[in-house]
């Protein structure tokens, strides 16, 4: 008798279970890597602006993804990029830049996450569509300085299982202790404010 009243309770307890194993399974942490970027570092002087184009990086990236294949959270961030890997059309450029960035003691560029909040995805169509907006709070290092900076990005998951990530960021060198470098014996000189763009494809690693 003690059987047949307890069965109902024990096929509830079993449906429970199932739901709440399937959806721990359809939004568990996913750990995402890439070695590449297409980061480019704008800038200005008082001849022309200039950009510096870097493709080496590597990220590593927890994001947290429902059954529709959405981003609801992102957990963890780290991205590095080698300084000397960013090139322009001028080696005279790129030197001073490397001065600039100090990178004889400083040979990388490297971003931390601290905290990063979701807007869930755009609903509508075109490019933009199933992209969620992620506002990340992290410890950035440049020439061998740090501080807190907000970046925000456009995270899609693609149908293939990679993410992509694009976003930029405006800085100022001197928040760095960045010196602005200087060309031509001083005349020509660079803008305090640089802009960093990129995008990255993360792969589930």
């Amino acid at each position: 008798m003690n059987k047949i009243k307890n069965q109902p309770i024990r096929q509830l307890l079993a449906l429970a279970i199932a739901t709440f194993l399937l959806h721990t399974a359809a939004t568990a942490q996913t750990t995402y890597t890439g070695n590449s970027v297409d980061l480019v570092v704008s800038g200005t002087s008082t001849l022309h602006d200039w950009d510096m184009k870097s493709a080496k990086a590597n990220c590593t990236a927890v994001f947290t993804l429902n059954a529709a294949n959405q981003l609801t959270a992102l957990t963890a961030l780290n991205f590095s990029t080698p300084v000397n890997s960013l090139k322009s059309d001028h080696t005279a450029m790129d030197n001073n830049a490397y001065k600039a960035l100090k990178t004889d003691k400083n040979p990388a560029i490297t971003y931390t996450m601290n905290t990063a909040s979701v807007t869930p995805a755009d609903a509508g169509t075109g490019a933009s569509a199933g992209a969620a907006t992620v506002k990340v709070t992290g410890h950035l290092t440049i020439a061998g300085a740090g501080r807190d900076e907000e970046i925000v990005a456009t995270v899609k998951p693609n149908a293939d299982n990679s993410i992509t990530v694009t976003g930029s960021k405006k800085i100022s060198m001197k928040d760095f202790n960045m010196q602005p470098p200087t060309f031509m014996l001083g005349t020509i000189k660079t803008g305090n404010d640089i802009v960093l763009k990129f995008t990255m494809i993360l792969k589930r690693s």
